[in-house]
């Protein structure tokens, strides 16, 4: 059974930064991805890492102040995204998404397994 787990979400100020963090227990190696979704509005494409941390991408709202990682060879399945200089419209809960070959990576129907999502709340 695959397990996805995030963390780090949490209330701060326009203009801070949060670090989230994600962990997936499963028998094989996944690509990751973090989408977010506000109230009444769509999930998200924010960004994106290769099994291998190879291949990155970013959604155009977020291109320049997120950065998505992967952790080193001792923690495999686990994808970090710093989140800068953050603003209110940022406002959202987050989610974290693997899977073991996602065929579009800015789709949400790509990835079999998801995290239950931690709330962002930027305040102005």
């Amino acid at each position: 059974q695959v397990q996805v787990v995030e963390s780090g979400g949490g209330l701060v100020q326009t203009g801070d930064s949060l670090r989230l963090s994600c962990v997936v227990s499963g028998p094989a190696f996944y690509a990751m991805a973090w989408f977010r979704q506000a109230p009444g509005k769509d999930r998200e494409f924010l960004a994106s890492i290769s099994t291998t941390g190879g291949r990155i991408r970013y959604g155009n709202s977020v291109k320049g102040r997120f950065t998505i990682s992967r952790g080193n060879a001792n923690a495999k399945n686990t994808a970090d995204l710093q989140t800068d200089s953050l603003k209110p419209e940022d406002t959202a809960v987050y989610y974290c998404a693997a899977d073991e070959n996602p065929y579009e990576f800015y789709s949400p129907k790509s990835y079999d397994f998801w995290g239950q999502g931690t709330q962002v709340t930027v305040s102005s």
